[in-house]
């Protein structure tokens, strides 16, 4: 039997090498529960969340930055030798036991503090904040993204397990069927009413079709090899698929066939969005370095200095200030951030508008695939039941001794080509599909 497989089902994704998750008891797997199981496992999706979390820290820590700091300190100084000044020879006035040399600082100094600072006004704070929430909604949007493109490579790695495993059980039925066929040609041939070569002949066809049947197997197993790496589920598990490919919904609705070009489904459409969104918010930013900041700070300490620890002083300080930053003049450094922001923004609405564009043209031809896989698997599925009407006519007139065993191969290969174009045809029609929902982004 000739079946040329699609060759999607050779295509690894990489998306993680073991399964972190539970692994079900009854491992019978739809293709819902298929995506549902990547979702949970795949390391595309995780890192997708994992940015998300992120994204929350990063405003939790932009918040704080506008907030008043609270900072306590402690210091202890013990001189092993205290430094001293020289005294002018004037203060002695002619006293030869005057001192030479004061020390202002005694043996022991300790001091614990604590201040306090705030921000009153920085321009560029509000902006950075506005942003920082504004990249919580574009990693949402990647999120939504990854488990999308994840959808699909699920269901382009399930639908050949399910495609392979149809052909396994229409190759079984027609080993079956030769097999009879064979027996009953063997007792024609014993009671002399046919040929060796006709039994030759089937014995061939027989022989082809399991080496074929072996070769559909091994497919089979790489496909479904392929399905586990994808979904991260464990090699050493077993995993079966529970759907049948001829009862997989064909249909669409008539509106993903003729409406207008769903641009705000496509989530590369959305993220680009919000992308130029945070440009606006990076030009906000880079005006708001123009305008001042000031900040405010207050400080209190308390200071212990004696030769020893029992007979010093105590000295408290209480301070409170204001301080301004005031940008007056940079040669133009900040005039070309800002200029550099809006040239980025300008590129991301050019990026969008390809994109956009792009859109219009997968939709288009997934489309037009989508009709023709369509009207295709229709044709083939019309051969098929053809070829299966002459392939039963040519083996009664056979049995009957009213057709030859020539006649009756050809009608066998006839059936086993056309079964293989049927599967194909379905096969390509689902696909299809799934691009078609892809492009419409849904």
């Amino acid at each position: 039997m000739k079946f040329f497989p699609p060759t999607v089902f050779l295509l690894f994704v990489s998306l993680g090498l073991s399964a972190q998750e539970e692994v079900p008891q009854t491992q019978v797997y739809t293709l819902q529960n298929a995506v549902d199981y990547a979702f949970l496992n795949s390391n595309t999706i995780r890192n997708a969340r994992v940015d998300i979390l992120d994204a929350e820290q990063n405003v939790r820590e932009r918040l704080s930055t506008g907030l008043p700091q609270i900072n306590g300190s402690l210091d202890f100084l013990h001189y092993l030798k205290v430094p001293v000044l020289p005294l002018p020879e004037a203060f002695a006035q002619g006293d030869p036991n005057a001192p030479t040399s004061i020390a202002f600082q005694l043996k022991n100094s300790f001091t614990s503090g604590i201040s306090i600072g705030s921000m009153l006004f920085d321009g560029s704070y509000f902006v950075g904040l506005r942003a920082a929430r504004a990249s919580r909604d574009y990693f949402n949007l990647q999120l939504e993204d990854a488990q999308r493109q994840v959808r699909t490579q699920v269901t382009r790695s399930y639908l050949p397990v399910l495609l392979l495993s149809t052909n396994l059980e229409i190759v079984d039925r027609n080993i079956d069927n030769l097999e009879k066929l064979l027996r009953e040609t063997q007792a024609q041939y014993d009671a002399g009413f046919v040929e060796q070569l006709d039994v030759d002949r089937l014995r061939l066809s027989l022989n082809n079709l399991r080496s074929s049947r072996n070769d559909v197997e091994q497919q089979r197993e790489n496909a479904l090899r392929s399905l586990k790496f994808l979904l991260n589920f464990p090699e050493e598990e077993e995993l079966r698929v529970a759907d049948d490919l001829e009862q997989l919904e064909l249909e669409v609705d008539a509106a993903a066939l003729t409406a207008d070009v769903p641009y705000q489904q496509r989530s590369e459409i959305r993220l680009l969005d919000q992308t130029i969104a945070l440009q606006d918010l990076n030009i906000e930013l880079q005006k708001a370095a123009f305008l001042p900041r000031l900040d405010a700070s207050a400080a209190a300490q308390y200071q212990y200095q004696g030769n020893n620890l029992s007979d010093g002083f105590w000295a408290p300080t209480v301070v409170v200030g204001v301080s301004a930053v005031i940008p007056i003049y940079d040669f133009g450094g900040r005039s070309a951030r800002l200029q550099r922001a809006r040239l980025d923004k300008e590129k991301v609405v050019n990026q969008r508008d390809d994109v956009a564009r792009g859109i219009a043209l997968e939709v288009r031809n997934a489309r037009g695939t989508f009709n023709t896989a369509r009207q295709r698997m229709q044709v083939t599925k019309e051969n098929l039941e053809l070829a299966q009407s002459i392939y039963e006519t040519t083996q009664i007139k056979y049995r009957e001794g009213v057709g030859s065993s020539v006649e009756t191969v050809q009608a066998e290969q006839q059936l086993y080509e056309a079964q293989a174009n049927y599967l194909n045809a379905l096969y390509d029609t689902l696909v299809a599909k799934e691009d078609l929902y892809l492009a419409l982004g849904r």
